[in-house]
């Protein structure tokens, strides 16, 4: 069998050479620098047809983060959860890491200066009118794959809407970017965690916080709140009064008044739901 061009490669010197030699770029520096991310992610069309997407490490910290998502894919592996199958050495003790390609939109990502993630032409202003079993479908997949995520020891940092890759015409959702999931719980020895305001923990702003499994809860029950409401104001919540009840206890400031777990948080939603 013939060696693949991605998967059979543990070193180039330049990584967008290499990837221009063995097939299509069809997206490129410019389109998936992340903002503030420190990676360039590239999507790469081989010559049998199949789509890779490669992520590139060009910071430190950025480095730093990548070997964290190694190794979070390697304890932690879900349909949901697009996997880190392989890395590359690059210059300057950078790597990269191939991913399989999977079709969407991430729902907050970027854009023009202009063009505010409530635009009616952005992913999650569509992803948001979209009919309520649609969304509700896409939330239970992020919870499943939570549990995965929950049974392997781990606790999600850096959970926000561009972490969900949302494909409008197949109604699949995927994970991409978890790269600061890390095992738990942990005391916070900085001054905050990375992330998006809108969707992190009290304790994710303290120093000598506990991080932990309810902090997950917290990210979770946010995404149901944001997802499911019409605005950024929150105003418009198009779940059930039931819903909101297990969002509100998810939420709430102290950690010990929440869900002891994902598990105990699906199972919340889902008989809430199915009323």
């Amino acid at each position: 069998m013939s060696p693949h061009p991605l998967l059979d490669v543990d070193q180039v010197p330049d990584l967008e050479s290499r990837l221009r030699a063995v097939g299509e770029v069809f997206r490129g520096v410019g389109a998936l620098r992340t903002q503030d991310s420190g990676c360039v992610t590239y999507g790469v069309r081989l010559p049998d047809g199949t789509r890779w997407c490669v992520k590139e490490a060009i910071t430190g910290p950025a480095q730093r983060s990548l070997d964290r998502a190694w190794a979070f894919h390697r304890a932690v592996r879900h349909p949901v959860i697009v996997p880190h199958l392989h890395r590359i050495a690059v210059r300057d003790g950078r790597t990269a890491t191939v991913m399989p390609w999977r079709a969407g939109e991430p729902l907050y990502g970027p854009a023009p200066a202009d063009a505010h993630r409530s635009h009616p032409d952005r992913p999650l202003s569509r992803f948001r009118a979209l009919p309520v079993p649609r969304i509700l479908g896409a939330l239970d997949r992020v919870l499943d794959a939570h549990l995965a995520v929950e049974a392997a020891g781990q606790v999600a940092v850096d959970l926000y809407d561009g972490s969900f890759l949302y494909d409008f015409e197949g109604d699949e959702l995927h994970l991409i970017d978890l790269d600061e999931y890390r095992p738990g719980p942990f005391t916070l020895a900085a001054d905050r965690l990375p992330g998006s305001r809108r969707f992190m923990a009290p304790e994710e702003w303290r120093r000598g916080a506990v991080i932990d499994i309810r902090t997950t809860v917290y990210a979770l029950g946010r995404t149901a709140r944001l997802l499911l409401d019409a605005g950024d104001d929150e105003r418009a919540f198009r779940g059930t009064a039931a819903q909101l009840t297990v969002v509100e206890r998810a939420t709430r400031a102290d950690p010990g008044e929440r869900f002891g777990g994902v598990r105990e948080l699906a199972a919340a939603w889902r008989a809430a739901s199915q009323t």
